[in-house]
């Protein structure tokens, strides 16, 4: 595997006069060569972050008003044979491919093809464009090319079901990534995972879910059931057979899905709670909320099993670590003084 690369490019970090061009460069080399033009090319503000994800790319873009056209000229000179599936973030934008255009915004999930003519432009609003893309070989999905034709250019709409799931970890890993939390051997894995969403929510998209491959349907249906249990983390009944039923499978099954995630179903659903406990500990806002209410929000029976379970990881009861972290931040010094 090659070298982690996660990078950030700012445009004013250049002259004014180069922002534009440099934009251009950008959107050549990460996505396909088009045509640019903006109103803003006078002094262009754009952020672009980039991430290798094995067989995948993340691009997380922020950028005034714009337009991309992609001739078939272009095509002909340099065509990288991609898709690219964005999640709109801010504002909204319209796109053109095979005849058809929609107007997606924030919240809106978008399929480009890359082998195809297309007219892209960012529209203005109260902030700038922002956008994830995740781009990938066409040949990566397991979904014939005629099959998807039918929904370029379509607004598809990541409220529910496995496109919001696919949404929900697109932002997620841009989030990690751009916090650093993110480390080389993790990035083959988020990107294999990226792609087996992007399959499950495009084949969703066309009722065909049931052509994907095993390991496919495998990925998307583990991802669900980890967006559940975090839906309901503070349900004291969230148990295996409890999920295992709620999702139709055996709780053999679901104790199976998760032997990558190297923990049992139960000790995944502790390590969450503790974890929603412990930062709610941490935060001053709920100073005055008892203890034994914190470990009731996130799913604990009685005061007894919370305090048990949190010391064995922490090393301290919940009263104590709250004490610590509390009195750490009247400490830590202020305006970086």
């Amino acid at each position: 595997m090659g070298a982690l690369v996660i990078v950030t490019m700012r445009s004013e970090d250049l002259p004014a006069a180069d922002r534009f061009a440099w934009w251009s460069e950008q959107v050549a080399r990460d996505t396909a060569p088009s045509v640019v033009s903006s109103p803003h090319a006078g002094d262009f503000r754009a952020v672009v972050t980039l991430a290798d994800l094995g067989p995948a790319r993340l691009s997380a873009l922020a950028f005034p008003e714009v337009r991309a056209v992609r001739t078939r000229a272009l095509i002909r000179r340099s065509d990288p044979e991609r898709y690219g599936l964005n999640l709109i973030v801010g504002n909204a934008l319209w796109f053109s491919q095979r005849d058809r255009d929609a107007r997606v915004g924030a919240g809106d999930l978008l399929l480009h093809d890359t082998s195809q003519p297309y007219d892209s432009r960012a529209l203005p609003g109260a902030g700038p464009g922002k956008m994830l893309m995740l781009h990938f070989p066409k040949a990566a999905l397991p979904l014939p090319p005629e099959r998807l034709d039918c929904l370029l250019a379509r607004r598809l709409p990541a409220d529910a079901g496995i496109k919001a799931i696919f949404a929900s970890y697109l932002a997620s890993t841009a989030a990690a990534l751009e916090r650093g939390e993110v480390t080389e051997s993790e990035t083959e894995r988020l990107g294999e995972v990226a792609l087996n969403l992007a399959a499950a929510a495009l084949a969703a998209q066309l009722g065909a879910a049931d052509e994907l491959p095993p390991e496919t349907t495998r990925q998307a249906l583990l991802c669900r059931i980890e967006e559940y249990i975090e839906l309901n983390l503070g349900d004291p009944g969230l148990t295996p057979t409890a999920i295992a039923a709620r999702h139709h499978i055996s709780p053999g099954y679901l104790h199976r899905l998760f032997e990558s995630r190297q923990l049992t179903v139960a000790a995944w659903i502790r390590h969450l709670r503790l974890e929603r406990c412990r930062a709610d500990l941490a935060d001053p806002r709920l100073r005055l909320r008892p203890v034994g209410a914190i470990g009731d929000r996130w799913g604990f029976r009685s005061g007894a099993d919370f305090s048990r379970a949190f010391r064995a990881v922490y090393g301290l009861p919940p009263g104590d670590y709250r004490r610590e972290a509390l009195e750490s931040e009247v400490r830590q010094p202020r305006g970086g003084q």
